[in-house]
């Protein structure tokens, strides 16, 4: 554990920031100037690719809590010891015991008129936690370095004995809070100051930050804040459902919004038009970005929060749920030099997930990747991603005229939505590009009808789509819970399935227990159809062919239908029949 001689020695932090590390320790009195440039030289044999202080660790020269303390200096962090330090109870209250655990931080100090917290960190590497709390909390944020015993001593002496704030208790506060009180039935007509005093609620900033972690550790992908004439909602959406939690009062509604709206750095004082925002938390070292919807509703702002945690989703091929002839085929249309390659489905159903599985595997050093999106959803390192802006004229169409000059190698079109989007992109795939792009439809086949119904030229169509991918995402079975049953005539014929189709085969559903919240499901996976253009279906394109006649053509080229991923999906023990009969329909 680190001691305070090794402070004692530090000079102040002012003059250590930025200085290198070998020399702060130096000037600790832990290191000598020969050990130094002895770690030095063994640095540049290795190649530089190991920090130096890594060097001083294997050989035993400083110890994990004294190169804490120097890395802190060198950022300009103060060390403090916290072992017998008394904090007040009013300062740790400052600090949700959700959201203490979840960044672990401890106050140790607050300056009311600053409106300035003082946090205890013990890893230089958490300085998110401090932009975090800022945008949660609202304070002036100041960290201070201490080691991980006493900071973990601390967290176990204040915390542990204070249960996780829950919902039910922060409504009760909230309830009970005679300045918020006095909004009740006032929504129309709160000024600009009071709803800066409002975002600025104690009891309304632990609320939204319970309701933001409790989201993020249940993996919802979205929540809701919805104003109702006689109510206000609060609901998650986990796997594609959404559930509604214990609705607070109505006259916090426009207290939640604002406090959002802070959040977001959008404007507070405009009730009247929709708003969209960015805010970016970082929760237990994972990176989460939660996009910001608000729309004017009648009875208030309707708010909605698209979670995007990037440790929940993989963009790895092989784990989206194709089987592994489909992996197969996705692969050979991926490695295409040139030509179009489309993923349709409704709303929600992955085919951002599966774009950019294929462009993380296609992201190499030699080649560049171009995105046009609306909106950007996830950042990926060493891709070029635009973002639209239709308000300004920034559309899909112009954006992609530009990037043509950027000499790409690979183009994602977020979404084909006109005639004039289509056209330039077949345009880039003659030229010798690769473009990725969606299209809402219900299948694969029918995409070819919808771009024709945009206008598009046949001859454009056949010269330059590679293939199409359908999907719809179906919820995994709770592996917890899950249990074997037979199936019953109803079930059967949902699926137009007979006794004799389903001979030897298993069928299993989930119970409910409670790592699922007894919904019997846990996570999701994605049912595919692929439909790889050939010399068959180019001509019937050209001679504008029925979408059915279409489809029987591409079925007997080796085509899957969604229908029957999705039943070997069931027969695999992954989803229900439920699950499939929902989500896919049966053709004919």
């Amino acid at each position: 554990m680190a001691n305070t001689k090794a402070n004692e020695k530090l000079p102040p932090v002012e003059q250590l920031r930025g200085r290198p590390i070998g020399r702060i320790l130096m000037k600790m009195g832990l290191l000598s100037r020969e050990k130094v440039h002895e770690c030095l030289e063994i640095q540049k044999k290795r190649g530089g690719g190991i920090r130096i202080g890594q060097i001083f660790l294997e050989l035993g020269l400083v110890d994990e809590a004294r190169l804490q303390i120097a890395l802190a200096a060198q950022r300009g962090i103060e060390y403090i010891s916290i072992d017998g330090m008394d904090i007040p109870a009013d300062i740790i209250e400052k600090v949700p015991a959700q959201t203490a655990k979840s960044f672990h931080v401890v106050p140790i100090s607050f300056n009311k008129d600053k409106n300035e917290l003082t946090i205890a960190l013990d890893n230089v590497d958490n300085f998110r936690a401090t932009d975090d709390l800022r945008t949660l909390m609202g304070f002036a944020v100041t960290a201070k370095m201490t080691d991980r015993n006493s900071l973990e001593s601390a967290l176990t002496k204040y915390y542990e004995t204070k249960q996780d704030d829950n919902i039910t208790e922060l409504i009760d506060e909230i309830q009970s809070d005679s300045f918020l009180q006095e909004f009740e039935g006032r929504s129309a007509s709160i000024d600009l100051d009071e709803l800066k005093e409002l975002s600025e609620s104690n009891p309304v900033k632990k609320l939204l930050n319970l309701v933001l972690l409790q989201a993020i550790r249940d993996k919802a992908s979205d929540i809701h804040f919805e104003p109702f004439e006689s109510e206000y909602k609060m609901r998650y959406r986990i796997d594609g459902v959404l559930y509604e939690m214990i609705p607070p009062p109505k006259y916090i509604a426009a207290a939640l919004s604002s406090r959002i709206k802070v959040m977001a750095s959008l404007d507070i004082a405009e009730r009247r038009l929709p708003q969209d925002g960015r805010i970016s938390l970082s929760v237990q070292g994972n990176p989460v970005d939660l996009r910001v919807s608000v729309l004017p509703t009648m009875f208030g702002e309707s708010v909605v929060l698209r979670v995007l945690d990037r440790s929940q989703v993989s963009f790895d091929i092989n784990k989206l749920g194709l089987r592994q002839a489909d992996i197969k085929t996705f692969r050979s249309l991926i490695d295409k030099p040139n030509g179009i390659v489309i993923v349709t489905g409704p709303t929600g159903s992955g085919k951002t997930t599966t774009l950019y599985a294929a462009l993380n595997e296609l992201n190499t050093i030699d080649t560049k990747i171009i995105t046009t999106e609306d909106p950007v959803e996830y950042d990926m390192d060493g891709m070029i991603q635009v973002q639209m802006k239709p308000s300004i004229g920034l559309t899909f169409a112009r954006c992609l005229r530009s990037i043509l000059r950027q000499d790409p190698d690979i183009i994602l079109v977020g979404e084909i939505r006109d005639l004039e989007t289509a056209e330039i992109a077949a345009q880039a795939s003659l030229t010798g590009h690769l473009v990725f792009t969606t299209v809402h439809t219900n299948d694969a086949p029918s995409t070819v009808a919808r771009l024709l119904d945009l206008g598009v030229e046949p001859f454009l169509l056949t010269a330059t789509i590679e293939g199409i991918v359908a999907q719809r995402l179906v919820r995994k079975i709770c592996t917890s819970c899950k249990t074997g049953f037979e199936p019953n005539e109803a079930q059967l014929k949902d699926l137009r399935l007979t006794e004799e189709d389903i001979k030897g085969k298993k069928f299993y559903y989930g119970r409910g227990c409670s790592r699922c919240n007894g919904t019997g499901y846990k996570g999701r996976l994605g049912v595919f159809e692929i439909m790889v253009l050939n010399e068959e279906t180019r001509d019937l394109i050209m001679n504008r062919a029925s979408t059915n006649v279409l489809r029987m053509a591409a079925l007997k080229h080796g085509m899957v239908p969604l229908r029957e991923n999705g039943l070997a999906a069931i027969y695999d023990g992954l989803t229900t029949i439920d699950e499939i009969a929902r989500e896919t329909m049966v053709e004919g």
